[in-house]
């Protein structure tokens, strides 16, 4: 499997790849620099919004533009204006944190994380945004919130603290959002890195960026075992998502974040977007925002 650069864009910290199929766009922020970026694959245009502040996620709601949790906490963001609302911060108590990693799930919540910003203590939680624009909270002592996916049949979701090299599972209850019974299914081998980013495939197995790793790979959270690897041309690998005409298109985002002088010598790319074509895989497509607003 080839990976190749989609665009000349470096990030600081690229994450949350998106693939929007009814543009044929795929979208990603740059955590660091409050930046969404989406790049057409009929075009090959760019475009850029700049949000003003740190951007940790951002998920396409079903009145078109995006959902997103940034530094200051959950906003709608204008995709032809770039506007920002609003709509509520969970941690203005908590200004030394900020959002990370999140994603819509099968009904159209927006769950996402926090961490602190200075990666030095275990502060940040897992909120979930519904329908009516209230906003819970899921999970707490978490070091750095990531990656989130859901199964095929909606009953399990799985997430990432990273510092733990570990991805758990709940049962996740469709109706209300209420998780329980968390577990360990996989766990990341040391010489692997940190798990960062993931989703999951038509198959159910789940596909993981490795931060420190070098590479992409796909697990099967019914064993825990890899099943197989993408290696990468960057060391900090952050997350993945499928998109493209089948779904079978793997985009890749990394970032140059904390590497020296002669790391990026080494790893010139870091910080690019990458896609895997026709990897012989197929995804899935991203759930959208559900607001009764």
């Amino acid at each position: 499997m080839n990976p190749e650069v989609v665009s000349g864009i470096i990030c600081e910290l690229g994450e949350g790849p998106l693939w929007d199929d009814s543009k044929k766009k795929i979208c990603w922020v740059d955590i660091l620099n409050g930046n969404i970026h989406e790049w057409s694959s009929i075009t090959n245009i760019l475009n850029t919004i700049s949000v003003g502040q740190m951007i940790g996620a951002m998920a396409l709601s079903d009145k078109g533009n995006y959902i997103a949790a940034v530094k200051d906490g959950f906003v709608f963001i204008n995709r032809k204006t770039g506007k920002v609302d609003m709509i509520k911060n969970p941690e203005t108590h908590l200004p030394e944190n900020r959002f990370n990693d999140g994603k819509c799930d099968p009904v159209g919540r927006f769950w996402a994380g926090t961490m602190p910003i200075a990666e030095d203590k275990s502060s940040g939680s897992l909120y979930v945004l519904d329908a009516s624009l209230n906003v819970g909270k899921k999970e707490s002592n978490i070091s750095v919130s990531n990656g989130l996916a859901w199964s095929l049949d909606h009953k399990t979701m799985y997430f990432i603290d990273s510092p733990t090299r570990k991805v758990v599972a709940y049962d996740y209850n469709k109706e209300n959002g209420e998780l329980a019974n968390k577990r360990t299914v996989i766990t990341i081998a040391e010489e692997d890195g940190f798990p960062d980013g993931m989703t999951i495939d038509n198959e159910g197995m789940l596909w993981i960026a490795h931060w420190g790793g070098w590479q992409v790979a796909r697990y099967d959270p019914g064993t825990g075992k890899k099943l197989l690897s993408i290696s990468l041309p960057v060391s900090q690998v952050t997350s993945c998502a499928f998109g493209g005409e089948t779904m079978e298109d793997l985009y890749i985002t990394s970032a140059r974040k904390g590497l020296s002088e002669l790391e990026l010598e080494k790893q010139p790319l870091a910080g690019s977007l990458f896609v895997v074509r026709n990897c012989g895989y197929k995804g899935l497509p991203a759930f959208q925002f559900k607001s009764i607003t």
